[in-house]
C-alpha cells in the first residue's frame, strides 16, 4: 500500500510517502511553523511525490490528521486530503492528532501508560490517556490542567506533545514521576503514515476533531438586521 500523510495540525507542516510493500517511509519532511500552512503543503507535497517519484494515481490512500489543533491548520490538511482524494479516486483516511503522538511509545513498549497532552491555552490542555496495550483509558477531551494532572498519575507514564513540559512540570509531589517526557510541536509524520496503512478503512471523509468550539463567534451586538 503507498500512502501520502499529511500533517498540519499544529507546529509544522509535514508530508511523507509510505510504501508497505518496502516497509518503510520512502520520503518524508517537515517543516516547523506556526502559520504559512496552506502556502506550504501543495509545493510540499508535489516536492515529496517528485522524491519518490510517484504519480498522485500510483496512492492508494491518503492519510491527513485531524485534531485536536489549530483551526485553521486542520482545514488546510483536510481540505487538501479530501481533495487529493476526490481528484484521484483514492481514500482519504483521518487520523486523530492525540492517537499520531502516542504511536511510537506504544509500538516501543505497550506495557506502560501514555499521557498525550496538546496545548489548548488559559490553562487547559487537550488530552488523551492510553493504557498497557494502547487501549485508551481516558477518552480525548480538553481539560483543565489541574483534572489533566489527576487522571494522567497512573504507573510511570510516557507523557508526550506540546503540552508535555507543562504537564511534568506542574506534576504531584509524591506521585511517581512519568518516566519519560518528550515534547514535541507536531506528531512525528512517519507515524501518521503508518497508522493511515494499518487504519480500517471507511466510506467517511475525514472531518475535524475540534474537541471545543472555536474561540471566536459572531457577536449579536453588532449584527445588522435582515431586510
Amino acid at each position: 500500500m503507498r500512502v501520502l500523510a499529511i500533517d498540519t495540525a499544529l507546529e509544522a507542516c509535514s508530508v511523507a510517502v509510505l510504501d508497505t510493500a518496502h516497509a518503510d517511509v520512502r520520503v518524508q519532511e517537515s517543516l516547523p511553523m506556526q502559520r504559512g500552512h496552506a502556502e506550504a503543503l501543495m509545493p510540499l507535497i508535489e516536492r515529496m511525490l517528485s522524491r519518490a517519484q510517484l504519480e498522485v494515481s500510483a496512492l492508494d490512500r491518503i492519510a491527513v490528521t485531524t485534531g485536536p489543533g489549530s483551526f485553521t491548520g486542520l482545514r488546510v490538511g483536510i481540505a487538501a486530503a479530501r481533495g487529493i482524494a476526490l481528484a484521484a479516486g483514492k481514500q482519504a483516511i483521518g487520523l486523530s492528532t492525540l492517537a499520531a503522538f502516542a504511536a511510537p511509545f506504544i509500538a516501543a513498549d505497550d506495557t506502560l501508560p501514555v499521557v498525550v497532552a496538546i496545548e489548548a491555552r488559559h490553562d487547559h490542555v487537550y488530552l488523551q490517556v492510553f493504557g498497557p496495550g494502547g487501549r485508551t483509558v481516558v477518552v480525548p477531551h480538553v481539560a483543565p490542567l489541574r483534572e489533566a494532572l489527576r487522571v494522567s498519575t497512573i504507573g510511570a507514564p510516557r507523557i508526550t506533545g506540546t503540552a508535555a513540559n507543562k504537564l511534568a512540570a506542574s506534576w504531584p509531589a509524591g506521585e511517581r514521576p512519568p518516566s519519560a517526557v518528550e515534547q514535541l510541536g507536531a506528531p512525528l509524520i512517519d507515524w501518521v503514515a503508518r497508522l493511515g496503512a494499518a487504519a480500517t478503512a471507511t466510506d467517511t471523509s475525514p472531518k475535524p476533531l475540534y474537541l471545543r468550539d472555536p474561540g471566536a463567534h459572531p457577536q449579536d451586538a453588532v449584527q445588522l438586521a435582515r431586510r
